[in-house]
C-alpha cells in the first residue's frame, strides 16, 4: 500500500466526494469552506489531501494564522471541529508528518487539530471544551413531554410575552448581526465581521438558515443554523441580555429544535462550552449531553501548549475595557482583532 501526501489543488467535488463518504465528517470539512474562510479572513489555507494507490484517503484542512497571537496553523480556527479525516491509521499518520513538515517551513510555533477523539495517543491535547448535544425524538410531543417543566415554562412564558419567531436568511442578517454585536461586547469578546455571515450564507445555501426573535418587531436574540448529515448545529447565536426575563432565548432554541425536526435530524448541537459555566448549564437543562472536544497539538520545541481562550486569565483586562466599549467602536475594531484568534 502506497500512500503519499499534497497540498490539494484538484476539483472540490473531488474533495467533496470524499467527505461525503466518511459519517463521522463535519459540514466543516466541505470544500467550500476553504473559499469562505480565505474570503471572510484573507488567512492562506493548505488543504492537505492523502492518498492511498492514487485515490483519496485522508484530508486535513488547514488555515495558516499569523497575526498580533502568534504564527501557527489550525484546523478549523472559528469552528468546534476539524483534524483529521481519514479511513485508516497509514493515512493518518502521514497527514500528520506532512502537517509537521509544513509548520517547520513555515515557521509556524503550533498546529492545533480540533478532533473529537484522540487519533493519536503521543500527541499533546487540551480537553478544556465539551460539544453540548441532544438527541433529537420522533416527534415535537416527545421532544416538548422530554423537558423538565422548567424548560416548557420558560418557553411559554416568551409565547405569552408575544414574542415573535421570524425565519429567513440574508434578508435578516442586519438584524441578526445587530443582536450579535450587542452580545459580543457585553461578554468583553471582539466580534466578526458581518461579512464572515454573508459569506456562509451565501456559501452554503440550503443547509444555513437565520431564526430571529422579535419582541415588537424588534430584534432581541439571534441564531445561525447550519446543517450537515444527521446533525442541526446552531454555532452562532446571541439574545440582549436586557430581556432575559421574557425567555427570548427559550424560544429561539425550542425553535431551532422544532426546525431540526421537521428535517428529519437526529441530533441538535447546542456548540461547544466549558464544564459547569452558565452557558454549559442553559444547554444541559434541554438534556444535552457533553462530548469532549479534543485538541491536539503539533508542537516547535520546547513550546507549551497554547492558550488564547477568554479563561486565560491574561485577558480578564482586556476583557473587562472590551465591555466599556461603545457599540460602534466594537464593530469597528473587533474584526480586526478577532481574526487572528481562532
Amino acid at each position: 500500500m502506497s500512500v503519499r501526501t499534497e497540498t490539494f489543488q484538484g476539483a472540490a467535488a473531488d474533495w467533496d466526494r470524499f467527505v461525503e463518504s466518511m459519517p463521522c465528517a463535519a459540514g466543516y470539512y466541505n470544500h467550500v469552506w476553504r473559499d469562505i474562510l480565505e474570503r471572510s479572513f484573507g488567512h492562506e489555507t493548505h488543504f492537505l489531501a492523502a492518498r492511498t494507490n492514487g485515490t483519496i484517503s485522508g484530508v486535513l484542512p488547514l488555515v495558516h494564522m499569523r497575526g498580533v497571537f502568534g504564527n501557527f496553523l489550525v484546523s478549523l480556527p472559528f469552528v468546534t471541529y476539524g483534524g483529521l479525516l481519514c479511513r485508516d491509521q497509514a493515512s493518518s499518520q502521514a497527514l500528520l508528518e506532512a502537517a509537521g513538515e509544513l509548520r517547520s517551513r513555515l515557521k509556524a510555533r503550533h498546529v492545533e487539530l480540533r478532533h473529537t477523539q484522540t487519533v493519536n495517543p503521543d500527541l499533546p491535547a487540551r480537553r478544556h471544551k465539551v460539544a453540548m448535544v441532544l438527541a433529537l425524538a420522533e416527534s415535537e410531543e416527545a421532544m416538548w413531554t422530554g423537558f423538565n417543566t422548567k424548560v416548557r415554562n420558560q418557553i411559554r412564558k416568551a409565547q405569552k410575552a408575544g414574542l415573535e419567531t421570524v425565519w429567513g436568511e440574508a434578508e435578516l442578517l442586519d438584524d441578526f448581526y445587530t443582536v450579535f454585536v450587542r452580545n459580543m461586547r457585553d461578554l468583553g469578546t471582539p466580534v466578526y465581521a458581518r461579512s464572515f455571515f454573508a459569506n456562509i450564507l451565501a456559501g452554503l445555501p440550503g443547509v444555513t438558515r437565520i431564526v430571529l426573535i422579535r419582541r415588537q418587531g424588534e430584534p432581541i436574540a439571534a441564531g445561525l443554523l447550519y446543517w450537515h448529515g444527521e446533525t442541526l448545529e446552531i454555532p452562532w447565536a446571541s439574545s440582549i441580555r436586557d430581556y432575559n426575563s421574557l425567555c427570548p432565548n427559550n424560544l429561539m432554541y425550542w425553535e431551532a429544535i422544532r426546525h431540526g425536526l421537521r428535517l428529519g435530524l437526529r441530533r441538535f448541537d447546542l456548540g461547544r462550552s466549558s464544564l459547569c459555566s452558565g452557558t454549559f448549564k442553559f444547554k444541559e437543562q434541554w438534556g444535552a449531553r457533553p462530548e469532549i472536544l479534543q485538541w491536539h497539538y503539533l508542537l516547535s520545541s520546547g513550546a507549551k501548549l497554547p492558550n488564547l481562550s477568554n479563561s486565560n486569565p491574561r485577558f480578564s483586562l482586556a476583557i473587562s475595557l472590551w465591555r466599556r466599549l461603545p457599540l460602534s467602536m466594537t464593530r469597528t475594531l473587533g474584526p480586526l482583532i478577532v481574526r487572528d484568534i481562532p
